[in-house]
């Protein structure tokens, strides 16, 4: 995973100390993730990169697959979602995993530090994927414009896709709802997900990894309702390696 950003400022120190205090509180974290304000949606200039900050690999061993009640499990087929590509054109997965086999992760938002370190991981460590025959598929709720600014700050390599419906994140049930009390304090902190979004569910997923062979099935999985902690990508790797993808 990337280094933290060598000159972080006290506050977001600050916000991480306070995040880790209560890892189950999505709102109490926010702190950590909106200490170093996030690029507005309409005014961030477009060589501004996002805020990182960066995620606790999970245990060495093991890795958990999808926590209770979220997820698609590993050997299920995975169904047939659809999204919008950068241009606004509509791409379903079957048409991504019959090219070759994928990693469909989803994020909450570009709005997010620890998932924009996440996403900075994944291009940084695109030649390993695309050794191992892998495509990243990034998805999250944000609107094409929203991603483009996120991929074009980032160069990524990969498809970046708005699901801001919020249909394939319910389809693979991976869907955080977020509340009154923590749309409110996200608000304080400079994050507007209806702008973000384009709609008004008050939806963005759980940060969630599923390895999809060519033909649509599950072949590892990993979610966490805690978004501070990710695979590492040396754990992803490992997990691909393990797979023994034809």
């Amino acid at each position: 995973m990337p280094r933290p950003l060598a000159r972080a400022s006290m506050g977001v120190l600050l916000g991480v100390l306070v995040s880790c205090a209560k890892p189950s509180n999505d709102a109490a974290s926010m702190a950590a993730s909106s200490s170093a304000p996030p690029p507005s949606t309409s005014a961030s200039p477009p060589s501004a990169k996002p805020p990182l900050i960066e995620t606790t690999p999970t245990p060495p061993k093991p890795i958990p697959n999808p926590a209770p009640d979220t997820g698609i499990p590993v050997g299920q087929k995975i169904p047939d979602g659809h999204a919008r590509d950068l241009d606004g054109k509509d791409v379903t997965l079957s048409s991504l995993y019959a090219k070759g086999p994928i990693l469909l992760a989803f994020y909450r938002g570009g709005w997010c530090p620890f998932c924009n370190s996440e996403i900075h991981a994944l291009t940084t460590a695109f030649p390993d994927y695309q050794k191992r025959g892998v495509t990243p598929v990034a998805v999250s709720v944000d609107t094409p414009d929203n991603e483009a600014k996120l991929k074009a700050t980032y160069t990524i390599p990969f498809p970046v896709l708005s699901d801001s419906a919020a249909t394939m994140i319910e389809a693979f049930h991976v869907v955080h709802k977020v509340s009154d009390d923590e749309l409110a304090k996200m608000k304080r902190f400079g994050v507007d997900l209806e702008a973000s979004s384009g709609k008004t569910h008050h939806e963005i997923a759980i940060p969630a990894l599923f390895l999809v062979d060519r033909g649509g099935v599950v072949r590892w999985a990993h979610s966490d309702p805690d978004f501070k902690t990710r695979p590492s990508t040396a754990q992803i790797l490992a997990a691909i390696d393990a797979t023994k993808l034809p």
